[in-house]
């Protein structure tokens, strides 16, 4: 399956990683990460209910924050967690020493100038979407 035809790339919201890259992440990577993840500078995990099921599911992401928004670069595309989280309106994300709730997700598009976003992600938006939400 190429790039153009995977589920994750969304309009607005393309994947920019490989799919086998992707896979890789999926079966292996995020399994030997998740229990360090959250003690890994930057990176924390996500905690969403599915849209359908809703079964808990946590979900490594690499987080960035300036003041009370927090930044996530969709490298990925419009993964599933995105989808989960935007149609609960609501997450929490778990970092080494304190969980922060998430409220208003929205996606900025790729390509948008990043106005008001933490640096690093300000960097990453010209290229990729940004999942943007605020901290309650």
């Amino acid at each position: 399956m190429s790039k153009k035809d995977h589920p994750n790339n969304a309009p607005g919201v393309p994947m920019v990683f490989p799919v086998w890259f992707e896979n890789l992440q999926v079966k292996y990577l995020n399994k030997a990460l998740k229990p360090i993840a959250r003690y890994l500078p930057g990176t924390g995990t996500i905690e969403h209910r599915g849209r359908k099921s809703g079964a808990p599911y946590k979900t490594i992401v690499t987080a960035y924050r300036k003041g009370n928004v927090l930044a996530i670069a969709l490298a990925h595309g419009k993964t599933d967690w995105v989808k989960n989280v935007l149609a609960a309106g609501q997450a929490d994300v778990r970092f080494a020493r304190r969980t922060v709730h998430l409220t208003n997700p929205r996606i900025l598009p790729a390509g948008s100038d990043g106005e008001g976003l933490p640096f690093l992600a300000k960097m990453q938006a010209p290229r990729m979407a940004v999942f943007v939400a605020d901290i309650a």
